[in-house]
């Protein structure tokens, strides 16, 4: 390693303390000899908090490079039938904004690589910007994906998030123009969600389909960012045909907690394992 080089584990101690993800993704791809990262999903409260401890535990030991941690809503409108339901449950047992936040923070003794708040708009309008921004800084955040608020309604968002220093992670579509996409690359910040396609997630995306072919290649048009595609990963093959592809990222999320639910833990284990093998 050079002299002052930083380490994966030392960039990502930075990102979980408010650094730099681009930064991150680039030193875990040049550093720990994979072809594509793996990035994950949690329903924070689904189908409990004890089973969500256990589950980034066993993504620590696999190796994963990045989380999502879904705050639970009645409408998650981006979502399929499991994350639908999985929202619901979460917020009929109970789980309150404050005990979101609070996993958050507990979930950085659990895991060690960044965690990303995942969710929708109105409980952050419900909250305000300022002590949104406020809150995830303070729980170790290192940004936030809101796949329901085009980037026209930001307003301070933006801001608040660099003064947190906070990420606010994009989503391209493959139904945004080329000009649309131009837009979103010039105020994205950490890496892009690539929508692999049309429609709600947990539906089986082919990674060979050129319309996914296409759609990376006109997001990289649009930014100089890495790349995470997501909706549709369910297994580790389909993370192979991302090595030489335009993305640096596979996210799985549906996959994952389907095989939780209909496999139990040695399941989510062995789907993991998988996926982290595959990168």
């Amino acid at each position: 390693m050079r002299s002052g080089a930083l380490s994966c584990s030392d960039v990502g101690r930075r990102v979980r303390l408010g650094g730099d993800l681009q930064t991150y993704i680039h030193s875990r791809l040049e550093k720990g000899g994979h072809k594509i990262l793996l990035m994950t999903h949690v329903i924070v409260g689904y189908p409990s908090l004890d089973a969500n401890r256990k589950m980034l535990s066993y993504m620590a030991a696999a190796d994963v490079d990045l989380v999502e941690l879904q705050m639970p809503f009645s409408e998650p409108v981006a979502d399929g039938p499991t994350f639908v339901r999985a929202n619901q449950e979460a917020l009929a047992s109970g789980l309150r904004v404050d005990d979101y936040f609070d996993f958050v923070e507990e979930a950085g003794q659990l895991c060690d690589f960044p965690r990303l708040m995942m969710g929708y708009y109105n409980p952050v309008y419900q909250m305000g910007h300022e002590r949104f921004c406020e809150r995830l800084r303070q729980a170790g955040s290192a940004g936030f994906i809101l796949p329901d608020l085009p980037i026209e309604e930001y307003d301070d968002l933006f801001e608040l998030s660099e003064q947190n220093e906070l990420e606010p992670i994009l989503l391209m579509t493959p139904t945004n123009q080329q000009q649309r996409l131009q837009q979103i690359g010039d105020h994205a910040r950490g890496f892009v969600y690539a929508v692999a396609r049309k429609g709600v997630t947990g539906t089986q995306t082919q990674i060979q389909d050129t319309g996914v072919t296409d759609l990376l290649s006109r997001c990289r048009q649009a930014t100089e960012l890495p790349l995470a595609l997501g909706f549709g990963l369910t297994e580790g093959k389909d993370l192979r045909p991302l090595h030489d592809s335009e993305a640096q990222i596979g996210i799985v999320g549906s996959a994952l907690l389907r095989s939780w639910e209909e496999d139990g833990e040695e399941g989510y284990v062995r789907l993991l394992q998988d996926l982290a093998q595959n990168r």
